[in-house]
């Protein structure tokens, strides 16, 4: 039997037209998936810091261009300082990305939107977060907070992921951190933010030692003579000695972490009230009325221990030191035991102790420095020498409180 040749040309064009609709079919659902991925397992909320928030970090920060917390991954996108961030990957380049981050009591709602450049690349973004600056200056103890995140890649929704972070208290001054690389990271700098020279309380302070007539007033580096600028350091460690400052070394935080490193310490607030120091309190208190009156300071810190520098002159070419524990009632036989001070100090007058203490002090202090000195100065962890001058200020501003 003959087949008719054009019925064979009908049907083989009528195959072609199905392949054809059928490969637009499968390119059109391949680009739906390439562009939309339905199929997008999602987004996950990470941090640098092992789940915790620091409130020091954030309010030290605010105001200033400083970035310390550095992300391990280098191609990030957002701002690093809001210390909440996202992993997703992209769909096609120049993907749409949206962020939404619900209210906490330490910020409230937010909407960020991002372009990610590339396709296929898993990015780290950091959504803007609008943070309550009081609720984490008057945060003094660690409280977990649940921070509610949904995201939007190209108009699809992947969905609300919840993750709770510890707030720590704004006593927890960060030293450093560890990496997702193993990468320590040293964040002594963050002391300079509990030095507080624009405290209310420093007048009242202030007032006391003009009071005990050491000095007339306080003048700096204006009189250009070293001494003069060593009697107003005496005024302000007589007076602060005259309040009854004890030395307190509560120092540790509830935080256990083999990520983040810390230390507590009071703010200049606390320590005025409490009448309490420790190193760390009584130095970063201390360097707070010394940059008051113009005098510019310097924390020195070794393992486990801090004291405090100050410049006698403006050149910076002469520098004397302080151990502020020694504020407190000390016994002097642990700083000099071979000395055996503590005898000689019965039947003085208050000013004549609180004078030779003021010379001790500076003594174990300076020798404590002339020990280290190679070590504070090669920035090495643990070490530290840290003017409060003005390019630290353009970095760290103090904490309030």
């Amino acid at each position: 039997m003959k087949l008719d040749t054009g019925f064979l040309q009908k049907v083989n064009k009528w195959k072609l037209a199905s392949l054809a609709f059928l490969a637009m079919i499968v390119i059109m659902i391949g680009a739906y998936v390439y562009r939309y991925e339905p199929f997008n397992q999602g987004f996950e909320i990470t941090d640098e810091l092992g789940g915790n928030i620091f409130p020091v970090t954030i309010l030290s920060t605010a105001t200033t261009d400083a970035n310390l917390i550095v992300p391990s991954d280098s191609g990030y996108i957002g701002n690093p300082k809001s210390c909440i961030a996202i992993r997703v990957k992209s769909g096609y380049s120049n993907s749409k990305l949206r962020i939404e981050v619900g209210e906490t009591p330490f910020f409230s709602r937010s909407v960020s939107e991002f372009i990610l450049p590339e396709a296929n690349k898993e990015y780290l973004v950091y959504p803007d977060i609008v943070w309550n600056y009081n609720a984490l200056r008057d945060n003094d103890q660690a409280v977990p907070v649940s921070v509610s995140i949904q995201v939007y890649l190209n108009k699809r929704d992947l969905g609300n992921n919840i993750h709770t972070f510890s707030m720590r208290s704004i006593n927890e001054c960060l030293l450093g951190y560890i990496d997702s690389k193993m990468k320590f990271h040293d964040t002594g700098e963050f002391f300079a933010a509990y030095v507080n020279e624009d405290n209310p309380n420093i007048d009242k302070i202030l007032r006391d030692a003009l009071d005990t007539r050491i000095v007339n007033r306080f003048w700096g580096y204006q009189s250009k003579d070293p001494q003069v600028v060593d009697k107003q350091v005496y005024a302000l460690w007589y007076v602060l000695q005259k309040r009854g400052f004890k030395y307190s070394s509560i120092s540790n935080s509830s935080l256990s972490s083999n990520v983040v490193f810390t230390q507590r310490v009071r703010t200049f607030d606390d320590a005025f009230e409490s009448a309490q120091i420790n190193c760390v309190d009584g130095s970063a208190l201390f360097a707070s009325l010394l940059k008051a009156i113009n005098i510019n300071p310097i924390l020195v810190r070794t393992p486990g221990h801090m004291f405090v520098g100050y410049y006698t002159d403006l050149s910076k070419n002469d520098i004397h030191f302080l151990e502020t524990t020694m504020i407190g009632d000390v016994n002097l036989d642990d700083f000099f035991p071979e000395e055996k001070l503590d005898s000689t100090m019965i039947g003085k007058s208050q000013e004549k102790v609180s004078a030779f203490m003021f010379e001790k002090s500076k003594e174990y202090a300076t020798k404590m420095y002339q020990n280290n000195k190679e070590k504070i100065h090669s920035g090495k962890a643990n070490y530290l020498f840290l003017e409060i001058d003005k390019a630290t200020r353009a970095h760290i501003q103090p904490i309030g409180k």
